[in-house]
């Protein structure tokens, strides 16, 4: 089975990235752990689908049934529906009731499905209409800025907007990025030291909760394995 990819930053501070897949054939895909929620939109042998992808708090074999695109809308920390709480979508999702053509519902709304280059105008849409807000502090404190609150007060909104612990966010952060190390070929004792595991072991395990994968198979970039959905370091919040 292949798997395409397309994918890319954005300025928006609601959005963390924009992407779009292929995927061509019969089979199975590691579907690995994210701190982050997402809006896709997929196609399934020509019926259109929509859906609100919560955070995934574990590595998952996905099955893949058939020729199918997938585009999607992964949102930054903080960014949250005050009509859905992402807690209940966490390791799930909700799917649209309504998906014609070119069109979604959304909050009883409906709205027009973008591509991957007028993404940010959905969300302006979106942002306008009350459906997205965002808590600036969830993403600084996520990326380890000091919040001028309480503990308690951050521990809340964090929770509120990303249905995650801080601790679970910066564990999956951790995996995710020693993936990527592994995957360009540093050494798993490298990335031990940099990202501050105790020990391999210790690295060992994230990356078999986290990413499905073991060190070996990440650096050899094992051609017998299952693809792996979209892995990519990541990124610092762009800006308040």
């Amino acid at each position: 089975m292949q798997i395409e990819s397309l994918h890319r930053g954005s300025d928006s501070p609601y959005v963390d990235r924009v992407w779009r897949g292929r995927t061509c054939g019969v089979g199975s895909m590691t579907s690995v752990a994210t701190s982050t929620w997402e809006l896709v939109f997929w196609e399934d042998e020509g019926v259109g689908h929509a859906a609100v992808r919560g955070p995934e708090t574990t590595a998952s074999t996905v099955p893949i049934t058939g020729d199918s695109e997938a585009f999607g809308i992964t949102f930054a920390h903080g960014t949250s529906m005050p009509h859905l709480p992402i807690a209940g979508l966490v390791d799930g999702e909700l799917e649209s009731p309504r998906v014609t053509g070119r069109t979604f519902a959304l909050r009883d709304d409906v709205w027009e499905i973008p591509d991957l280059d007028d993404a940010e105008f959905l969300v302006r849409k979106l942002v306008g209409a009350g459906v997205l807000v965002r808590d600036p502090l969830v993403d600084e404190v996520v990326w380890g800025g000091i919040a001028k609150v309480g503990s308690r007060s951050v521990q809340r909104r964090v929770a509120a907007a990303t249905g995650l612990t801080q601790g679970a966010i910066r564990q999956i952060h951790r995996a995710r990025e020693a993936a990527v190390l592994l995957g360009d070929g540093a050494a798993p004792l490298d990335a031990v030291h940099r990202l501050g595991y105790y020990d391999q072991p210790h690295l060992a395990r994230s990356l078999q909760r986290f990413i499905g994968r073991t060190a070996t198979q990440l650096q050899q970039r094992d051609a017998a394995a299952e693809p792996m959905s979209l892995l990519y370091k990541p990124r610092e919040p762009v800006g308040s």
